[in-house]
């Protein structure tokens, strides 16, 4: 009997769009060679308007096995969780790879599955997903199987005993003092940002500061040219290439880490988190990346998109490291060698920098702004974990892992890593339990502490690897 899949095919137009096109056409031409009869249409969604007229032309056929939700490029959770609401059969989502030539993340599929099962499993709604080549040998049987999949069992979350530790008592003791500062909103769509001031404190002592974005935008406007000046000269030191971009916009990028250094001085924050696009594009003129990239090193962890509770993670790992920690996403699994990459847009600490290469200045790929740091990662051990509120239990999820020395897979900031487990393993544990897109990475092993940390705190921990 033939499968009937409602297909759509979600795509946001900051990223390759001709890839993206590229790229849908093959996932079709698979379900094509599979067998599977799809019905909607065959080209891609790339607002609320195209993906809702894409629902609306596939509710007009009955008999469907599946709705498929083909993630070609990153893009927010928001249709992503209407289509799931309104669909009467299974679920599933889809995200293709993409090669790591070094040149800009074109498509960022894997993060785009990543935030929408986070987001389905926070709803309560079930779902069934795909990571893989639309050209790989046993891609028909991976699409077929997808209409009779089979949820794997729920990874347990372990309660630890807890024990000696004076590092996890100095953690302890610090969250229960520190202070957030968060300026604006995170975006729409994501719900791995979203958060509760009274329960994150109940939970660690963690004070909230809300901090309008035009406020900083104000601030940053109003920063001396002599302190921005004395920023620039300071970053020329490590960052090559600083010549090289829009010298109005690279200004306004050092104005702009006047404004943080501003507000984490008045409000006397510990970490901060930023909703750091697109208004700092389009509204005021610059990327945040490296202004962030910047605090992180000056030792005020900064997480983008207003994610509170990554900003508190890495702040209770820079606790323990001692040196300046990150936040990152992961955006490529390989299978065939064991590989996974971290990375995010510029936002790395300059500490973090493989010696063996020069840190440059860039601009955001997307938006086309100063100021990003660019660079691999330098090879060594180094701890993943996440406070996470994942199918709305909070835990912390923890992984051992080491960046190996390879090329840079994408711009930016990002490095090739090899868990302790298979990366198949993590993979599947991050989408089945519903993890956030985002992990803070600290260099060093830290897993016993972070677990006599959770208990502490009375957190389950969740090791994925």
């Amino acid at each position: 009997m033939t499968l009937k899949y409602g297909v759509v095919a979600l795509a946001r137009t900051t990223f390759d769009m001709a890839f993206a096109e590229e790229t849908k056409n093959k996932a079709f031409a698979a379900l094509d060679t599979a067998g599977i009869e799809t019905v909607g249409p065959r080209t891609l969604a790339c607002d609320t308007e195209q993906a809702e007229a894409a629902l609306a032309e596939i509710a007009r056929h009955g008999d469907l096995d599946l709705l498929l939700i083909l993630q070609v490029t990153f893009t927010d959770a928001t249709m992503t969780i209407e289509m799931a609401r309104q669909s009467e059969v299974p679920v599933a989502i889809w995200g293709v790879p993409e090669p790591r030539i070094g040149g800009r993340l074109r498509l960022n599929a894997y993060c785009g599955i990543n935030l929408a099962a986070h987001a389905l499993g926070k709803a309560g709604l079930q779902y069934r997903w795909l990571f893989s080549s639309p050209e790989a040998v046993d891609i028909s049987e991976k699409l077929t199987a997808l209409a009779s999949h089979e949820h794997s069992a729920p990874l347990s979350a372990e309660r630890i005993e807890p024990g000696a530790d004076p590092s996890a008592d100095r953690v302890v003791e610090k969250l229960a003092k520190a202070r957030v500062s968060v300026i604006g909103e995170h975006p729409a769509g994501f719900d791995t940002c979203e958060y509760d001031a009274k329960d994150l404190n109940d939970l660690t002592g963690v004070s909230v500061d809300r901090v309008n974005l035009a406020d900083a935008f104000e601030k940053a406007k109003s920063a001396s040219a002599e302190r921005a000046s004395a920023h620039r000269s300071e970053a020329a030191k490590s960052l090559a290439g600083l010549d090289d971009v829009d010298q109005e916009q690279l200004e306004r990028s050092f104005r702009l880490l006047c404004a943080l250094e501003d507000i984490a001085d008045e409000n006397k924050a510990d970490s901060i988190a930023v909703r750091c696009w697109p208004e700092t594009f389009v509204d005021y003129g610059c990327a945040a990346c490296g202004p962030m990239a910047m605090m992180n090193q000056a030792g005020v962890p900064s997480a983008c998109e207003a994610d509170v509770y990554g900003s508190v993670t890495t702040l209770m790992l820079q606790e323990l490291a001692g040196e300046p920690v990150w936040m990152a996403d992961l955006v490529d699994v390989d299978e065939s060698d064991n590989t996974a990459v971290l990375w995010h847009c510029g936002l790395a600490p300059l500490s973090m920098c493989d010696p063996e290469a020069q840190a440059e200045a860039t601009i955001h790929t997307n938006r086309k702004m100063p100021l990003l740091h660019q660079f691999p990662l330098k090879p060594g051990r180094i701890t993943l974990a996440r406070l996470s509120q994942a199918k709305n239990e909070r835990k912390l999820m923890l992984a051992a892992a080491e960046v190996l020395r390879a090329p840079m897979a994408f711009t930016g900031t990002s490095g090739v890593v090899r868990f302790d487990k298979p990366v198949a393993e993590v993979c599947s544990k991050i989408m089945e339990e519903g993890l956030e897109h985002h992990f803070s990475l600290a260099y060093g092993d830290h897993v016993d502490s972070l677990r006599q940390i959770a208990s502490r705190l009375n957190l389950p921990v969740l090791q994925i690897a």
